[in-house]
């Protein structure tokens, strides 16, 4: 009979066993004998697994939510449109028999196929696919599952959509349109805090959330800029132009005070009593703004103005892709695309063969 290892040598051994990841199976090394219970191999194909019962769907989408936001520090409307995604996905599955943790490559193929035949725009395709390539990255850390069922999958070919953006006569018609105001100092008030949010979302090319999530201290009006809170917390520094800073001036000297009714509020712009605006009333409040220049225009047109009319008046690209705070440089190049007139003066203006001798 062989004698039974004490059990503070058999601890031991399993601390000092090397684990080595050699694709989708671990091994120990030779200085562990013994393969402990909660590292035995799983049952059946290496690409299946019996999954505990506690692992249910809707556990899953509450971790995965609690990963985007936390280690992902992705935005709460990135968050929300994952999981509507991924929620899509498991009640396809459901009408499978099958749930997210045995779901295997074809299921995700017919999950996508189905999309198509429901005329599902690309894009939108392209965007739940994603979701589910976030979702399987973060089922493989925590080893719910032992493969990536999306590998291999290509993403949706999508047209190329270039940005809409207001000509620069049309954005200063827009900035200058002096709307109806009312007697009453409230009218007023608001009309100015309308003008100064207009200034800033073209001065600083600003998401509509970044906007009205602004604060009094992220705006350093001696110094002329804006300290911005982009997508997932990404912070970023923004010159402000001086009209956009004369319009801020006024707005917290004369309106501020009067629509916040002697509210305390840390935001930057406010609607009565001091309270926290609303995206789709900036939204309202740009379309308004736009009707003088004969377009249907949205706050996320203004920024697009905003990088348009810098490139086409020279600016380069780092420098526009440092504004708007993008991750990648190749979302900023699109605006080349958009500033075609400038791209030719200046093809002409330095390019030895250019023009005709």
């Amino acid at each position: 009979m062989v004698p039974r290892r004490p059990r503070q040598l058999r601890h031991f051994l399993l601390d000092a066993s090397i684990r080595v990841n050699t694709g989708n199976t671990v091994r120990e090394s030779a200085l562990c004998p013994f393969r402990p219970r909660h590292l035995a191999k799983p049952a059946g194909s290496r690409h299946t697994r019996r999954v505990p019962k506690s692992v249910t769907n809707e556990s899953i989408l509450k971790r995965f939510r609690g990963y985007l936001t936390i280690e992902k520090g992705l935005a709460r409307l990135t968050v929300a449109a994952y999981t509507t995604d991924i929620g899509q996905f498991a009640e396809f599955l459901e009408d499978r028999s099958r749930d997210l943790v045995a779901a295997d490559r074809d299921d995700v193929r017919q999950f996508l196929h189905q999309l198509f035949s429901h005329h599902v725009d690309g894009r939108s395709v392209g965007r739940k696919l994603s979701a589910l390539r976030q979702l399987y990255r973060y089922l493989l850390l925590d080893r719910d599952v032992h493969h990536d069922p999306t590998l291999n999958i290509d993403s949706p070919k999508q047209w190329r959509v270039l940005p809409k953006s207001l000509a620069q006569k049309e954005m200063e018609l827009t900035l200058r349109n002096q709307r109806h105001i009312g007697r009453r100092k409230l009218d007023k008030a608001i009309a100015t805090r309308d003008k100064a949010m207009l200034e800033l979302l073209y001065a600083c090319g600003l998401r509509v959330t970044e906007i009205v999530n602004a604060k009094l201290e992220d705006l350093k009006i001696d110094m002329g800029y804006l300290l911005v809170h982009g997508k997932g917390d990404k912070e970023r520094v923004t010159p402000i132009g001086a009209p956009a800073l004369k319009c801020l001036q006024q707005y917290l000297e004369d309106a501020r005070p009067i629509i916040s009714a002697g509210k305390n509020s840390p935001l930057l712009f406010v609607r009565n009593g001091g309270q926290a605006l609303t995206r789709q009333r900036v939204w309202q409040m740009v379309q308004e703004a736009a009707l003088v220049s004969g377009r249907r225009a949205s706050p996320h047109m203004f920024r697009h103005s905003c990088a348009t009319h810098m490139v086409e008046n020279g600016a380069d690209l780092r420098t526009v892709q440092t504004i708007l705070g993008h991750a990648d440089i190749s979302t900023t190049q699109v605006y080349t695309h958009v500033a075609l007139d400038r791209l030719k003066v200046v093809y002409q203006k330095h390019h030895p063969r250019a023009k005709a001798r």
